[in-house]
């Protein structure tokens, strides 16, 4: 049976996509499945950070071997190139920590030259900038890297696609002050910061948006890798429904 794993931080990230997919939850992540004939796409995210996207990788791989593995979710712009709320398949991932380059599966699936570095932090404004500089890269993230050396340790094709939630000059709060050693987000402790600092809702609300429209649009994206011209969709009945 075939299996491909597709890996986000964030449940949000992939919402549009595992709309009908059985649901469960283990520990800290969540694993949506759509099974069919011959095969199985696997959905997981258990938060922020390489650690954590290893720990969902790991709870897909409980079930069985992974022949393919697709790391997905939100990134910020590196440049003004880079549209909010659009999706990007990337050619390359490179982690900032070691200066690893790790290179994705090739044919359509990627767009030759865009980059994405993965950070151990959250960028702001000024890291966008060091890390757009160091590493001549266009978008950034927490987990890519982290996934690309999964799958190179496995010798399993690795793809990269991600959408734009923060444009390369929006003035957003410090996230990482909010994100636990688990790799989740403390989503009440937020809330409360940003409802007394009203100079942040603007940004926030652009976000919000933006983060939304690069959801849907990693959805098409994603689709168009695993099942370009919707045969198996068409034959195994792909649910419409919503959660």
């Amino acid at each position: 049976m075939t299996r491909v794993a597709i890996i986000a931080a964030m449940a949000g990230e992939l919402k549009p996509l595992v709309r009908g997919w059985t649901h469960e939850r283990r520990g800290s992540v969540d694993l949506w499945r759509w099974k069919f004939d011959g095969g199985e796409w696997v959905a997981a995210c258990g938060g922020a950070g390489v650690d954590a996207a290893t720990r969902a990788f790991a709870e897909v791989e409980r079930d069985g071997p992974v022949e393919r593995v697709i790391s997905v979710g939100w990134a910020g712009a590196l440049s003004e190139a880079m549209a909010a709320g659009q999706d990007y398949r990337l050619s390359a991932v490179v982690d900032a920590r070691t200066g690893e380059r790790f290179a994705t599966g090739g044919g359509q699936d990627v767009h030759d030259g865009w980059l994405l570095v993965t950070s151990p932090i959250v960028a702001d404004e000024i890291e966008k900038r060091r890390l757009a500089s160091t590493y001549k890269a266009d978008l950034v993230d927490m987990e890519a890297a982290g996934i690309a050396r999964l799958a190179l340790m496995r010798r399993i094709p690795f793809c990269c696609v991600k959408g734009v939630s923060d444009g390369f000059r929006e003035k957003l709060p410090d996230f990482n002050r909010f994100i636990g050693a688990d790799g989740q987000f403390r989503v009440s402790r937020f809330v409360l910061f940003a409802i007394l600092r009203p100079w942040y809702w603007r940004g926030l609300i652009r976000m919000g948006e933006n983060s939304k429209r690069a959801a849907l649009s990693m959805r098409e994206s994603l689709l168009d890798i695993l099942d370009g011209r919707g045969d198996i969709r068409q034959r195994n009945g792909y649910p419409n429904g919503t959660h």
